[in-house]
């Protein structure tokens, strides 16, 4: 029998849905049951992910300042409401526990209108809209990067980093090794669901503008959108580099740890999963993030000195093939950012999440929670 039910909600991303599965893998070798609620987009996202079922929640994002679509929206999600309010006198669960993302909202509504306990995780730097929406009637939150502070809302956050999933923890100890001079040099290149084109036009460009020494060692990995695949793979083929370039990448922990350098945006799950395996990395935040929470998620990498953080304003080809032109002639700098990285990650924050998932189904105060994590 399991100890009992908890019910985890995310939006259907990959940055909201990795941690979700990181803390279920944990709950449920704890002897939890594990259910998910989530939206239509999670499909590609849970096919590891390891709960007893999962809940489809209607949702929608309270993006527009059109009065109509606003009350379109606003009606989706008080169906959804009632959805996750159904889902929850089913399978009564001990805590319900939020990841962000609008299709959050209806499940810890619903779970707070019944005296259900709650806990959100936030992955940001920066606290998401509906995090924040959530944030003064759950019972605590935990911060990938967000600390403690004074007041209703600091009071109740507890930093825990941000979980990461097995496949990242088993990659994690894969050791780096430098490629040295004449030795191939992977690259890996991805940019998340919204903002891999601004690579698919910068990084082959860039790459034709390497020497012929350094372009002839290369190989590699390009996350990119469907409709880029084709001409990204045409411009790498016209530079006879070794490339593999597809919109997906179900081991994407794999690819991290085989890679020398990494060139990525810098969402939450993205900046915890390289700081765990320990690689460097040239951040590229999403410049229309409505919270610029990635230029701050990098920022916490980049004072480790485990990564460089580059606005996307200013990387010109010539600048981006300047920065990896640099960096493969320099093993010793890319060795000693690796290490910085390493040092930077937090692979225990799933357990310490599980930790206080349970104090806070058991009804533990958060007071008592802090104690407890000191003694």
């Amino acid at each position: 029998m399991p100890k009992g039910t908890i019910l985890l909600a995310a939006g259907g991303t990959g940055g909201h849905l990795f941690p979700a599965e990181a803390l279920a893998h944990e709950l449920i070798a704890r002897g939890w049951r594990v259910d998910l609620a989530t939206d239509d987009r999670a499909g590609r996202y849970i096919t590891n992910f390891p709960a007893t079922k999962t809940h489809g929640i209607s949702s929608a994002t309270l993006g527009s300042r059109n009065p109509f679509a606003l009350l379109r929206a606003f009606w989706t999600i008080w169906s959804g409401v009632r959805q996750a309010s159904r889902v929850i006198a089913a399978i009564k669960p001990d805590a319900v526990v939020g990841f962000g993302g609008y299709p959050t909202l209806p499940p810890l509504y619903a779970a707070t209108r019944r005296r259900v306990p709650t806990l959100i995780h936030e992955q940001n730097a920066v606290m998401g809209r509906a995090n924040k929406a959530l944030s003064g009637r759950v019972d605590a939150i935990a911060g990938g990067f967000l600390e403690p502070g004074e007041g209703p809302i600091g009071s109740k956050i507890v930093t825990t980093g941000n979980p990461v999933r097995p496949a990242i923890l088993k990659s994690a100890a894969t050791p780096y090794l430098p490629s040295a001079a004449g030795e191939p040099f992977r690259l890996l290149v991805f940019g998340g669901s919204q903002g891999a084109q601004f690579f698919s036009d910068a990084v082959p460009p860039a790459v034709a503008l390497l020497p012929e020494a350094l372009r002839n060692r290369l190989r590699v990995v390009q996350q990119a959108r469907a409709e880029d695949v084709a001409r990204v793979k045409a411009a790498y083929a016209a530079l006879h580099i070794p490339a593999e370039v597809a919109p997906f990448y179900s081991n994407m922990a794999e690819r991290i740890a085989a890679a020398h350098l990494v060139v990525s945006r810098s969402g939450a799950s993205t900046v915890s999963e390289v700081a765990v395996i320990g690689r460097p990395a040239l951040f590229v935040p999403f410049p229309y993030a409505l919270d610029h929470d990635q230029a701050a998620n990098a920022a916490n990498l980049a004072a480790s000195g485990g990564a460089e953080v580059h606005a996307q304003s200013t990387l010109s080809p010539e600048r981006i093939a300047s920065l990896l032109s640099g960096l493969m002639e320099a093993p010793e700098r890319l060795a000693a950012m690796a290490a910085a990285t390493k040092t930077a990650g937090k692979p225990g924050a799933a357990r310490l999440l599980a930790d206080l998932t349970e104090a806070i189904a058991r009804g533990t105060s958060l007071a008592d929670f802090r104690q407890g994590t000191r003694s």
